[in-house]
């Protein structure tokens, strides 16, 4: 079945699916979002936020020029309903580097202008018809000015760019001026100003500092129509998100809701309904808790499962023996020894029969193994240098890149837990290609220990062979000795489907969760992660928070993400303008 698109205040799907000849996204999605209510979309990388997004904002992806050529095989079923004036905010911002920023500020408003246009139309009209056509007309226009707020559409304009960091761009400068950082706030910025009635949000935290993501934050609370949005921000996650809808289809539906004001996708009066999927009504850290108390009953399941799997395949083989009494037949009971024979058999039979059955129908139905913890391997040996557990790896001093980095001294030990954080532009990532040797420096010393290994989880991870599988990197990266001791499925973050596809063909996120598993298979002496949990998923971030605390050696983090920054328990060093701000122990 087609694509069916209508309209209403609500935002609803129903049996929303979205396959490729190769893969299936999601089958038989539903759900509902209520005016004033804000929905985030979580699961693993790949699962089907963003294609969720562009597909209820569209009607049908395959209609986005910019993505046609790549959704051109896709089918596309279901119906999905919501207000008319549906904005969304892509991660492929749809600007040309000519534009002027004035000129797409503009173009923003130009539904917003187009209301009070016809508001001003409607008015006269009843001045000089007041049938009751004529105040249903003005009626609607006055509703409609004031969803979109026609009125303060000049000093919201302003008081979004001031919130948002960009109040300095110059409303004649091209767009291909500014800093990626720049068009990402720049085009929230737009689509805010715009006034839809629902807002659809990829990743809308991308390059914000603090400030301005409390701002969104904000804005996003008071916001009347029905929002959903896809993010890893956690801390944002937990504060806006007035319930979660989780697209990961393993364990689907088995996640406890109680409390939660979960239903299914026909319940249509609920503020918040969803079937296809799970749906959470409460914030991030409550459902980090429901989350692991359900991992730890499937754990239990699982296990309870094998153990009587175990029991039933040796019980098919031993049933016989254990029904007979197993004592030689005395004198007495040789003359029914013919009566009782029939008896044993039968019994033996059912029993057998019983348990393949119970056999037959557990292999069918047992819950599939959990997931096991991110892990890091221990660090190979052969650099007999690094063994001792004392002394500095690697140690800067005085050092300096012109115009982006200053920095007296810094030192990094065996065991180091370092936290490196700033606003946009602070040089973290500076300091971050100082440390791994892939930036030089024009002034100081970089001093790094003998036979030290250091390894950088990039911001932007780029492979230069995108026809390659997931699997032959792997295997050219560590070799093929390595990557047998360690295979990449062991490690839990490439599906299997995916180990023989291009890598060219995987989203962002999995590119990243590839760049990751190269680190954890083989890992350095000094492990530096820029900006770890972007573009990752929320359990593989939380997961990877947590096994870096066991990490076999240094770990140096720059990050932004708040979530992050409140539970790290290392040290912690501030950059401001490329110059060292603060140090805390």
């Amino acid at each position: 079945m087609a694509l069916h698109v209508s309209h209403s205040q609500h935002l609803r799907a129903d049996g929303l699916s979205v396959s490729y000849p190769e893969r299936r996204i999601f089958t038989d999605l539903a759900f509902a979002v209520a005016p004033g209510h804000r929905l985030g979309l979580i699961g693993e990388n790949g699962v089907g936020k963003s294609t969720l997004l562009r597909l209820v904002a569209s009607g049908d992806e395959r209609a986005d020029a910019a993505s046609a050529a790549a959704f051109a095989d896709a089918h596309v079923a279901g119906r999905i309903s919501r207000p008319r004036r549906t904005g969304l905010l892509a991660q492929e911002l749809p600007f040309h580097p000519h534009d002027r920023v004035g000129e797409v500020l503009e173009a923003a408003l130009a539904e917003v202008r187009a209301i009070e246009r016809e508001l001003d139309a409607a008015a006269s009209a009843l001045a000089h018809d007041e049938s009751a056509a004529s105040a249903n007309r003005y009626s609607a226009a006055l509703d409609a000015a004031e969803r979109a707020e026609v009125w303060s559409a000049e000093s919201r304009r302003d008081e979004l760019l001031e919130g948002l960091g960009v109040a300095g761009l110059g409303l004649e400068r091209a767009i291909g001026e500014l800093s990626g950082g720049q068009r990402s706030r720049f085009a929230l910025a737009a689509l805010l100003l715009g006034a839809p009635d629902a807002l659809l949000l990829d990743e809308p935290t991308n390059h914000l500092d603090d400030d301005a993501a409390a701002f969104l934050e904000d804005r996003l609370r008071e916001w009347r129509g029905p929002v959903v949005f896809a993010s890893h921000d956690r801390e944002f996650l937990d504060r806006v998100a007035t319930g979660l809808l989780d697209l990961d289809p393993g364990r689907a539906g088995a996640l406890a809701l109680a409390g939660s004001g979960a239903a299914s996708g026909s319940t249509r009066d609920d503020a918040l309904a969803a079937a296809g999927g799970t749906v959470f009504g409460g914030g991030f850290s409550e459902f980090l808790t429901v989350k692991a108390e359900e991992l730890e009953r499937w754990r239990r399941q699982y296990e309870a499962e094998q153990d009587e799997l175990k029991r039933l395949r040796l019980g098919v083989v031993e049933t016989a023996r254990n029904v007979n009494h197993g004592r030689a037949a005395t004198d007495n009971d040789k003359f029914l020894k013919h009566f009782k024979r029939g008896r044993v058999d039968q019994a033996v039979s059912r029993r057998v029969r019983n348990a393949e059955l119970r056999l037959d129908t557990l292999e069918r139905e047992q819950v599939r193994k959990p997931p096991a913890p991110l892990e890091f391997a221990g660090i190979p040996s052969g650099s007999h240098a690094l063994e001792e557990a004392s002394g500095l790896l690697l140690q800067l001093s005085d050092v300096a890149v012109s115009g982006r980095l200053e920095l007296g001294a810094l030192q990094v030990a065996p065991l180091t837990r370092l936290l490196v954080t700033g606003a946009n532009g602070a040089g973290k990532s500076t300091l971050l290609g100082v440390l791994a040797g892939t930036l030089s420096v024009d002034r100081g010393i970089v001093h790094r220990r003998k036979g030290l290994r250091v390894g950088l989880l990039e911001q932007d991870v780029r492979f230069a062979d995108p026809d390659a599988s997931p699997r032959r990197l792997y295997e050219r990266a560590l070799g093929e000795r390595r990557a047998e001791q360690v295979p990449l499925a062991s490690l839990g973050l490439i599906a299997p489907r995916d180990e023989g596809r291009p890598v060219g063909a995987l989203s962002v996120g999995q590119q990243r969760r590839l760049a990751l598993a190269l680190v954890i298979a083989r890992p350095p002496h000094v492990f530096l992660l820029d900006e770890p949990t972007n573009h990752l998923s929320l359990g593989l971030a939380t997961d990877l928070e947590e096994a870096l605390g066991a990490y076999p050696g240094a770990v140096v983090i720059a990050s932004h993400d708040r979530w992050l920054r409140r539970r790290w328990a290392g040290e912690r060093v501030a950059l401001e303008a490329g110059r060292l701000l603060s140090v805390v122990e």
